[in-house]
């Protein structure tokens, strides 16, 4: 329950920024005719709805394992993670096709109107504000060991590149006068671009857990030295292990001496899912299948 508020609680906290900046966002876009300002305060509000999102997925995922969902409700968590990376591609691609609109008209020989110093304040604002939610949402996913506020704390990193890909352009079409106006548009697409990356990266991750992916090779290898650590298991074999949100699911088969009782291999087992569970948390789920080692 801990875990839950204090994900509640830091979400919230980028809610409320979200909230102040997309609301700025847009009447500076509006007030300063600023194609990319409007595209970021696009940005902003996909940024808010992704907070909702979370919200409503880590209550869910919080609930324990019941009848129907045996190893808990984890993935709903997951799924949080997805549909952050979906929007963040929608946001993306809004923000690229209305940057093109923008070009091809200037391409055409119409004179696009000049962005306002209001609009440059917004975007060097927003920069700062949102590396700050960055910062903050990205030690507490860590801390937390959530992938869905991982995946916030980064839709809060890419509003900040986004502005700073905002500023650049505002702030060349102010500087170079009107035969430069054509930077404003140019900046949101290359802002565009680089979130299609972020998202895509979350996308890829997301998928992976969602499709019963393979811990790294890196992890497998240290849960096999876990096991073979006591003198009288060996050979760690059919490993399989997989994710659900911030737990880990391991299934083995161990090799013992087939003369040791019952009572003695299953204090053995019950060590090792011990030892297991003191790496990688206290609710991993660990299954031990105890094969009679080969003379």
């Amino acid at each position: 329950m801990n875990r839950e508020r204090d994900i509640y609680k830091v979400t919230l906290v980028g809610s409320a920024g979200n909230v102040a900046l997309l609301t700025f966002k847009f009447v500076a876009g509006i007030l300063g005719h600023s194609a990319a300002m409007i595209a970021d305060a696009v940005h902003s509000l996909s940024d808010f709805i992704t907070d909702i999102i979370v919200v409503l997925f880590v209550r869910v995922s919080a609930k324990p394992q019941d009848e129907s969902h045996d190893y808990g409700h984890g993935k709903y968590e997951t799924m949080a993670s997805f549909f952050v990376g979906l929007a963040l591609v929608a946001a993306a691609t809004g923000i690229i096709v209305s940057g093109a609109v923008k070009f091809a008209s200037w391409l055409r020989g119409e004179q696009l109107t000049a962005p306002g110093r209001l609009a440059l304040w917004a975007a060097l604002i927003s920069i700062v504000v949102k590396e700050l939610l960055y910062q903050y949402t990205a030690r507490a996913g860590k801390r937390l060991d959530s992938q869905a506020v991982v995946a916030n704390a980064w839709h809060h990193r890419s509003d900040a590149l986004s502005s700073i890909g905002a500023a650049i352009g505002i702030g060349g079409a102010i500087l170079l006068g009107d035969r430069w106006t054509v930077l404003d548009p140019l900046a949101s697409i290359v802002v565009g671009g680089m979130l299609v990356k972020v998202a895509v990266d979350l996308l890829k991750g997301s998928m992976n857990e969602l499709t019963e992916c393979s811990l790294p090779a890196e992890t497998e290898k240290e849960i096999e030295e876990i096991i073979c650590s006591f003198h009288d298991v060996c050979e760690p074999h059919n490993l399989r292990t997989r994710k659900i949100g911030n737990r880990i699911a391991i299934e083995a088969h161990i090799c013992m001496d087939g003369t040791l009782s019952l009572n003695e291999a299953h204090d053995r087992a019950t060590d090792i899912e011990h030892r297991l569970k003191d790496r990688f948390g206290p609710q991993t789920h660990v299954t031990l299948h105890m094969e009679p080692k080969k003379e």
